[in-house]
């Protein structure tokens, strides 16, 4: 496909002015739950009122000359469901608003999300430069694969401002992070990264899956491009996969392409649950942010406990940055690590199983962003693949503990915690 091609895919996004909801998406001076409910939405002549699912893989051309039209980039419209369907691209355009971002591209996952970007904005020759304290597919993606092409791939601490000026090299074409990280809710100065990329030429990339736009957009604090798993909170339920990247038209072009090319697509029916999850996103962040504070100020005061890795504490070494960066108020996520102490009986890998395995309610799972709290052992789960060295360099200890806050009850979930907690 011709440039003329891509623009006229990339119009898409644009809006249909026949339908006044549709004004959200212009920058109307809306609330972030009134764009999470309303914007994006491509209303058919059926005039329905619930976003439908488009559940086809092609499309119908009047004539033969209709259909050249539209490959040949003359004529804007569907093409194919792998690059254009209009429940992805509702998904798409609500994202790319709740973001602040000109536009968004869905991907089949968040991993297919990190991928295009490598895909993106890197080549061979060019050198990557991210933070120690990532998920550990992510570390695995860049180390075992960027890197067989070609892509010098190295790592600092998140939270050393430092540390991140002294690794840029002349080839350094991205800096990524996550803020706040998995699995230790590590927070990133942003502001200071964005500065740093901007002298350098760098483009700043950042995952904002444990913040959502609910809590924190990166591109108002002057990164690049956001990075989604979309499968955590803006799904919320645990039902499907997805990511997305959002960012400026230029830059989500390029990403665009590689989705197009390489097939890293989202289904239309993942879109339309993505879609539906967005409209509360902001009210169960709330309800997450509100949960988390509790139950970390009961880790906090528990004997068994050593470490509680949550910047909402007051005392965490990141709680004014995170509050800077965050824009709701004591929003700082639902993500926390926590690390037990070990007993007579038991070493801390033993102990951090214990405390996993006296659960009752809570979900034994390394999913995370979902109405149910969940519990896993990074050393052993996600992180599992990593050498005993790289989870040393990411804070990833034995007697770690990675919980993901959901929306039960707070005082039964830190009951949960309790059984294992005090029987240590």
């Amino acid at each position: 496909m011709n440039q003329s091609q891509n623009h006229d895919e990339s119009s898409l996004n644009k809006l249909d002015p026949n339908w006044r909801n549709d004004a959200l998406d212009l920058g109307l001076d809306y609330g972030m739950q009134t764009i999470a409910v309303r914007a994006g939405q491509h209303r058919t002549d059926e005039g329905e009122h619930s976003e439908p699912i488009f559940t086809t893989s092609s499309y119908v051309y009047r004539s033969a000359a209709d259909a050249a039209a539209h490959f040949d980039g003359t004529k804007t419209g569907n093409v194919y469901s792998r690059h254009t369907n209009p429940s992805v691209r509702t998904f798409e355009r609500r994202l790319a608003a709740l973001e602040n971002g000109e536009r968004a591209v869905a991907t089949a996952s968040g991993m297919g999300a990190i991928l295009t970007m490598c895909l993106a904005y890197l080549k061979a020759g060019d050198h990557l430069l991210a933070a120690n304290q990532l998920f550990g597919s992510s570390i695995g993606l860049f180390n075992n694969y960027m890197a067989k092409f070609g892509v010098e791939v190295s790592y600092v601490d998140c939270f050393d401002n430092e540390a991140w000026a002294n690794a840029v090299q002349p080839n350094t074409k991205v800096i990524y992070c996550e803020s706040p990280s998995n699995p230790l809710a590590q927070i990133c100065d942003i502001g200071y990264l964005s500065q740093l990329c901007k002298a350098n030429d760098i483009l700043l990339v950042v995952d904002n899956c444990f913040a959502t736009p609910a809590l924190q957009r990166p591109l108002d604090l002057g990164a690049d491009v956001v990075i989604h798993s979309a499968t955590k909170y803006l799904d919320g339920q645990g039902r499907v996969l997805g990511g997305a990247l959002v960012g400026s038209d230029e830059l989500m072009q390029e990403a665009f392409t590689v989705v197009r090319s390489g097939g890293i697509s989202m289904s239309p029916f993942n879109a339309w649950v993505f879609t539906k999850g967005l409209e509360t996103l902001k009210l169960r962040m709330q309800a997450h942010c509100q949960n988390a504070n509790q139950v970390a100020e009961f880790l906090v005061n528990h004997p068994n406990v050593s470490t509680v890795h949550f910047s909402g504490l007051s005392d965490h070494s990141a709680h004014e940055l995170a509050t800077r960066q965050h824009h709701m108020k004591n929003g700082y996520g639902a993500i926390m690590g926590f690390e037990v102490k070990a007993s007579d009986s038991r070493d801390t890998k033993e102990a951090a199983w214990h405390v996993i395995d006296s659960t009752q309610m809570v979900s034994i799972t390394n999913n995370l962003g979902d109405a149910k709290t969940t519990i896993t052992h990074p050393a052993t789960t996600t992180h599992f693949r990593l050498t005993a060295e790289a989870r040393a360099e990411a804070g990833v200890k034995d007697g770690l503990i990675r919980l993901s806050v959901g929306l039960e009850d707070v005082e039964d979930i830190i009951k949960d915690l309790a059984r294992g907690l005090d029987s240590l």
